[in-house]
């Protein structure tokens, strides 16, 4: 089927999700990561706490209000992912060869989920750890550690990891993505609030909220903290290009994705703060370091919970939560290939998950050591997905046009949109992403 008004192919028979609601979790679920459990609360603190959130909360808006809002309704009026996306975009203007620029969000996309993929082994092996008391019972959790991220130290774990995400993705949309979505993110959250209050009874906890809520106001002033709250935000709302614009092309136009893009914003810096409120005031009620990074995770955390009355329990609970957005943001990521070679070569759904699992288990086990993952992760993060975003983001606003994009955003709202949604996607949104690649290119990273 044609749209004669935009001459632009829809394709009539497309998976979608069932409900608004099924759509806002698998968004969130894409969204929330390690990024907001071990880098939030580190940026937090490392910024001047409270200080650092005002301009995180004012990134967060103008993202959330112009690049995820342009991404789902990219995705949504062109029924496709990125590969598709871009070529119907540029065909629009006459020309040709947007599927070859759109193949750079698909592959940053599954280059980012194969290095996650083996992250989600290790989180797998913690949590099974904690159930048999295995890693609180290791008199070194470095060491520990260690032995899991050494050269191929988790294949199994990997692989695990892995069966259990395509396991998933093999159903679809509505019947896996969308279903697991809404039993992982609601329990995500339960979770956490969980281990929140039990952490609120620890000794010692109120230095890690004094950490966390008593403002360092000169931090207010530092360009380089608005500089991080820039990244983090950004990062943190999944905008990458591709699996935003791949779950856009799956919502319904009877959607509104103006109030959809809040919930996701809301939600994400939600989990944010969660983990913030438990893993700071932990990590001070044993007197440990809140700015260890990305051990924080898995040699950090361990320490608490051997320390902590219950701590095999609170273990449990803390990898399970963490296993749950671990799997859900890998959901997203491997969408995005998955959703391209169905677009582009009329693969069935089983043969282009079982293609991309091939592609994924071949070179994630060629990565398996916790150097080269991360160095790995760095450059695909760095180079590839603030260009894709920055790619998507000229498409929809400048190549396909304010007045497109205004009436594909307008599509199931029933409020007019402000005038502020020209200049706030067009110029603010492109300007702020060229402005995170740039910055990510020479100061090795922001997010």
């Amino acid at each position: 089927m044609t749209d004669p008004k935009k001459n632009i192919e829809v394709n009539t028979n497309r998976d979608t999700f069932n409900s608004k609601l099924g759509f806002i979790l698998a968004c969130v679920g894409s969204a929330v990561g390690m990024g907001n459990i071990w880098l939030f609360p580190y940026r937090v603190g490392q910024f001047g706490g409270a200080a650092f959130l005002i301009p995180y909360i004012i990134c967060v808006v103008i993202i959330g209000f112009s690049g995820v809002v342009g991404e789902m309704a990219f995705g949504r009026a062109m029924g496709t992912g990125p590969l598709g996306s871009f070529r119907k975009a540029v065909t629009m203007r006459g020309k040709k060869y947007g599927d070859v620029i759109g193949l750079i969000p698909v592959l940053g996309s599954l280059a980012v989920a194969i290095g996650y993929s083996v992250v989600v082994g290790w989180i797998l092996r913690f949590f099974v750890g904690s159930i048999t008391n295995s890693m609180l019972s290791a008199e070194n959790s470095g060491a520990y550690f260690g032995e899991l991220a050494s050269s191929f130290g988790s294949i199994p774990w990997h692989l695990l990891g892995l069966a259990l995400t395509f396991g998933i993705m093999i159903f679809g949309v509505a019947k896996g993505i969308e279903k697991v979505n809404k039993f992982m993110m609601p329990a995500f959250f339960i979770l956490f609030i969980i281990l929140a209050i039990r952490v609120m009874m620890l000794d010692g906890a109120l230095e890690g909220y004094k950490y966390l809520f008593m403002p360092k106001w000169e931090y207010l002033w530092n360009p380089t903290t608005w500089v991080y709250a820039l990244g983090q935000a950004f990062f943190s709302l999944s905008l990458a290009g591709s699996g935003t614009i791949v779950y856009g092309s799956y919502l319904k136009k009877s959607e509104d994705v103006i109030s959809s893009a809040k919930s996701v914003a809301f939600f994400d810096t939600c989990a944010g703060m969660l983990a913030a409120l438990v893993v700071i005031p932990a990590v001070f009620s044993f007197g440990l370091d809140p700015a260890a990074g990305p051990p924080l995770m898995f040699i950090t955390m361990p320490e608490v919970f051997k320390q902590m009355p219950m701590g095999q329990l609170f273990a449990i609970i803390f990898f399970l939560a963490v296993l749950f957005a671990g799997v859900t943001s890998l959901m997203n990521l491997f969408e995005t290939p998955i959703e391209a070679l169905q677009e582009k070569f009329k693969f069935s759904r089983g043969a282009s998950v079982a293609i991309i699992a091939a592609v994924a288990v071949c070179v994630g086990v060629m990565i398996e050591n916790g150097d080269t993952v991360g160095t790995w992760m760095d450059i695909v993060s760095i180079y590839v997905i603030p260009l894709g975003a920055l790619l998507a983001g000229i498409m929809f606003f400048w190549v396909c046009g304010s007045k497109f994009a205004r009436e594909q955003a307008q599509i199931g709202r029933e409020k007019e949109i402000g005038r502020w949604f020209e200049p706030m996607t067009k110029y603010v949104f492109c300007g702020l992403t060229i402005l995170v690649y740039i910055l990510g290119i020479f100061y090795g990273g922001i997010g």
